[in-house]
């Protein structure tokens, strides 16, 4: 069975997600620790549940989402995927790093890409890749379609959606993105979004003000 555990990291108050299950096989989703007590929580789930990091990925790569890459891929000895489409967006990180006070910042190169329509196996368990983009380039959530989660990075919030104004970004794009991939999910799917709190695919169809069908609203 597949289990998921949540923290919250950095000022961004980013989502950072590890999944695990009963084989004790991990994946990192989005680290976002950069501060070294951050750090320790992370590292101190991982080796108190005796867990195996097999992947660390990110759903994109905006600054808040890979801010714990390099000290995840140093200490667990892991590979770093991403989708080939946010490799620049990965290394512009490094330029912008100091406006927003993180002045320690480290690079990690992409070992590896991820692919639309293909899968991720760690464990007993399988998630599929969705590419959605439109709040960056080459932005990929992560389904798990017998547990019905997913793992939806800053694509489909609460009642929100992720903000279009940076590089890359396109409203349009995320519109569809998340019509055409989130929203064919069934109703009952559990999003896992990189800010804020989960929320189910029914309910963002019916009430979300930016993106909500209008066939399930009356």
């Amino acid at each position: 069975m597949l289990q998921l555990k949540t923290f919250v990291f950095n000022p961004f108050q980013e989502n950072t997600y590890i999944l695990f299950d009963e084989t004790k096989a991990c994946v990192i989703i989005d680290p976002g620790c950069f501060e070294d007590d951050e750090k320790e929580e992370l590292s101190h789930f991982i080796e108190s549940n005796e867990l195996q990091v097999s992947m660390l990925i990110n759903t994109h790569c905006h600054i808040d989402h890979v801010l714990g890459n390099t000290f995840v891929k140093k200490k667990y000895k892991t590979k770093l995927y991403i989708h080939h489409t946010e490799e620049a967006v990965l290394k512009a990180v490094s330029v912008y790093a100091g406006n927003y006070g993180f002045y320690q910042y480290q690079p990690a190169e992409p070992d590896a890409y991820l692919e639309e329509g293909g899968t991720i196996t760690f464990g007993n368990q399988t998630l599929e890749i969705l590419f959605v983009p439109g709040h960056s380039p080459g932005h990929v959530a992560f389904y798990h379609p017998e547990q019905k989660i997913v793992i939806g990075g800053d694509v489909l919030f609460n009642n929100s959606i992720g903000r279009t104004d940076l590089p890359g970004g396109n409203f349009d794009t995320l519109i569809n993105s998340i019509h055409q991939k989130l929203f064919t999910l069934p109703d009952d799917v559990t999003v896992y979004p990189g800010h804020g709190k989960e929320t189910t695919i029914g309910f963002e169809k019916r009430t979300n003000p930016f993106c909500a069908l209008s066939k399930t609203t009356s």
